[in-house]
Formats: C-alpha cells, sequence, structure tokens
C-alpha cells in the first residue's frame, strides 16, 4: 500500500502564496518599525532639546488662606516663561491654581511664591512649566 503526497513537487510552481505573504508581512512589519522608532525619537529629541524652562517644588507650607511653594527653577539665560502650580483640599477639589512667571537673565532661580487659595489647601502640584 503507497500513501498519496499532498505536497507539490519542489520547485515546480514557484513560490507558494504563503510564503509571499510571510515576506510581504516581514517587509511592511520592518518599515513600520522604523517609522515608530524614529517617531519617538523626534518626540524624545523635541521633549529634551526644546524644553527651555523646568522647575522642581522644593517644598510647601499650608495656611488657611495661602500656600507658600518653594520652586527652583532652571532656564535658559534670557528665556521668559511661567509654572503652574495647584493646591487641593482633603477630599481632592482644586481650591487654588496660579501661574508664576520668571524672566531675567539668571539660569536658576530659587524663590518662594505664596499661592492663593478659596479654601484651606493640604497639598502644593507643580503642573508643569512652559517658555513663552
Amino acid at each position: 500500500m503507497s500513501t498519496s503526497s499532498t505536497r507539490l513537487p519542489e520547485g515546480r510552481y514557484g513560490r507558494s502564496s504563503d510564503q509571499r505573504a510571510d515576506r510581504t508581512l516581514k517587509v511592511v512589519g520592518g518599515v513600520l518599525a522604523v517609522l515608530f522608532t524614529a517617531l519617538i525619537g523626534w518626540f524624545g529629541y523635541h521633549y529634551v532639546a526644546q524644553n527651555e524652562i523646568s522647575a522642581e517644588l522644593i517644598r510647601f507650607e499650608t495656611g488657611q488662606d495661602a500656600v507658600k511653594v518653594h520652586l527652583e527653577v532652571h532656564k535658559d539665560a534670557g528665556v521668559v516663561g511661567y509654572c503652574t502650580v495647584r493646591s487641593q483640599a482633603p477630599d481632592g477639589a482644586e481650591v487654588g491654581r496660579a501661574d508664576f512667571r520668571f524672566d531675567g537673565d539668571a539660569t536658576r532661580i530659587d524663590q518662594v511664591v505664596t499661592l492663593r487659595t478659596t479654601s484651606p489647601g493640604t497639598s502644593a502640584e507643580l503642573i508643569g512649566c512652559h517658555a513663552e
């Protein structure tokens, strides 16, 4: 008794459609991977290289109608920008938000700013800094 084979003879009919589909998927996947890597690199460069002002919240002191916030700001010389700070109540409601402007030629500014609040705030959060 002989067993019949369902495979086509090798090299007789060209490549199968599965092999062509595999090659197409590999090419498309490679192109998409290169584009994705380039996009991530572009966003990373603009985030790091184009950020001209940054700050760090050192500490804060709460009060009945204000929160004193100690900020350390780093910026390029001559850049004008602002940092946004907010305060929240114990229940999470925002009780104060303000923009504090930083200008001049100094590259490092160590300053205590006062954020006015509508009710006693229990926290201070640096939202972000932006150059103008």
